[in-house]
């Protein structure tokens, strides 16, 4: 059997490579011409130390010294890859950047065979890739877009799930925006497209606590990948949602959001927009609206996606608060046109 090994970089590029039945991750990682930090192959120079986010392997103590990794390290998922054998798919976190690494950035090409107007102000399309057992990805991650006929490229989170047969995105509809000029007034079904990627570390760990959504505008598109994948992996600790956005209109994939609510229990959401118009039945911003039990008194996972000014007010609540939760992860999207 061989399993999906992810490889996130400093630089923020992730790398796949197929692991084999008693192969470590060095050897693995060689064979697929990935150049990560390795020396000795031996357990004894600790060069290869990583950080293991998810997955289990076999990794014997018996096989390296204190000096290369301590058993505190061990305790804490450090892992040294020439030694490490996976027992199923991982998530590596390594210490170095992909350029020292030698890893190529992955570009895949397809058709255009989704292109759907979901508001005013999103649109929402899918790209039926040329080899898609290539394109991997961790939830939550995006790629590189290029903008047909020019050299430009816009970056959008997937929000299918990694082993769906069509990569989809859902992207803010901007007034003259190059991408949203091409989508609305000139892309065809079966035109050409290609992206570059997969990148980000802001993608989703394993749930092993209560965890908290925090989504703006489109930037719920990383979390119904989230959500479409752990449909499928299930959820152990109930996960909660609050989605905002400016005006009514903005709301979108409701009906997907009430799907896995209506399916699955560990699942709840609510959704608020900000306009003082809005004739919606929460108002205001996502903070307004979190439960004091979703946060669990700090035990909580929280993940945020939204415009730069909607993180940055989510971090000072949760500083005004006096709250830390056990991990807090984040990114922030900006129109290129901005």
């Amino acid at each position: 059997m061989e399993y999906n090994i992810a490889l996130q970089f400093e630089d923020g590029v992730t790398g796949f490579i197929k692991c084999g039945d008693d192969e470590t991750v060095a050897e693995a990682a060689y064979r697929q011409k990935y150049n990560i930090p390795v020396d000795c192959l031996d357990g004894a120079c600790g060069t290869c130390r990583c950080h293991c986010e998810s997955g289990s392997y076999d990794l014997h103590p018996d096989m390296y010294i204190d000096e290369a990794l301590t058993e505190a390290e061990a305790n804490e998922g450090y892992v040294l890859t020439c030694q490490m054998i996976p027992e199923s798919d991982c998530v590596l976190k390594v210490p170095s950047s992909s350029e020292a690494c030698k890893v190529g950035k992955s570009l895949f090409k397809g058709k255009l065979q989704q292109l759907n107007v979901l508001s005013e102000s999103t649109i929402h399309f899918g790209v039926e890739v040329d080899d898609p057992d290539a394109l991997v990805f961790l939830p939550g991650q995006y790629v590189n877009i290029n903008i047909p006929d020019t050299k430009e490229t816009r970056s959008y989170s997937f929000s299918s799930m990694p082993s769906a047969k069509q990569a989809e995105f859902v992207v803010r509809n901007i007034p003259n925006g190059k991408m949203s000029t091409f989508l609305s007034d000139i892309a065809q079904v079966g035109q050409d497209i290609d992206f570059e990627g997969p990148f980000g570390s802001f993608y989703l760990r394993p749930v092993v606590r209560p965890t908290l959504f925090l989504a703006g505008g489109t930037g719920i598109a990383p979390f119904l990948s989230m959500l479409k994948s752990l449909e499928v992996s299930g959820a152990h600790h109930p996960i909660n949602m609050v989605y905002g956005v400016t005006n009514d209109a903005d709301l979108i994939e409701l009906e997907k959001l009430d799907e896995v609510k209506k399916n699955h229990s560990w699942f709840n959401y609510y959704t608020c927009v900000v306009s003082e118009d809005s004739a919606h039945e929460r108002k205001g911003y996502v903070t307004g609206h979190v439960e004091s039990d979703w946060l669990n008194g700090g035990e909580v996972d929280i993940y945020l996606c939204g415009p730069p000014a909607m993180v940055d007010a989510v971090s000072h609540w949760l500083d005004d608060s006096n709250l830390k939760p056990s991990n807090f992860y984040f990114e922030k999207f900006l129109p290129s046109e901005q």
